[in-house]
């Protein structure tokens, strides 16, 4: 196997822990908060599908690319009327984009980072290294849901 093939086997391991998390649930439950935090199941699959998508399109066009469309930063977190089902869908198209993009895309490929007190100053990203962020994203908003599961019904997505 090389390593396109590792990098898409990751994160599509990932993004089933994260399916996984939510299967069973109605949409009531996929919205309801079940910690302290802000956090529901729905919103971290609607907020991990943007969040890899605009970072896909920061691979293929670079900081401007990934600004190119409008971020709700609090509503990215919320169920605001959509149902898991619509949020599922959504997060499988946006895979399947990336997986393909993956497939033909240069690893070495690499852009400036935007400007953002979180990225040094100057700093450029591969496309490679967008993909283990986005692994690394995804791997952690899984535990989150995982929590969350919990929290919400005793179901557990491992043990």
């Amino acid at each position: 196997m090389g390593e396109r093939e590792d990098l898409l086997e990751t994160l599509d391991k990932h993004r089933g822990f994260l399916r996984y998390t939510v299967r069973g649930l109605d949409d009531e439950q996929a919205a309801r908060r079940t910690t302290a935090s802000e956090l529901c199941l729905g919103g971290l699959i609607k907020h991990v599908a943007g969040v890899e998508e605009r970072w896909m399109r920061f691979a293929t066009g670079g900081a401007e690319a990934m600004r190119s469309e409008p971020v709700d930063w609090e509503g990215q977190f919320r169920m605001d009327g959509e149902t898991l089902a619509a949020l599922l869908e959504r997060y499988e198209e946006v895979a399947r984009r990336t997986d393909a993009l993956v497939r033909e895309l240069d690893l070495d490929l690499a852009h400036p980072l935007p400007e953002a007190p979180w990225f040094p100053p100057g700093a450029k990203w591969s496309v490679r290294r967008v993909l283990l962020h986005v692994i690394a994203e995804t791997a952690q908003h899984s535990g989150h849901a995982d929590i969350i599961r919990e929290s919400l019904d005793g179901q557990k997505t491992m043990g």
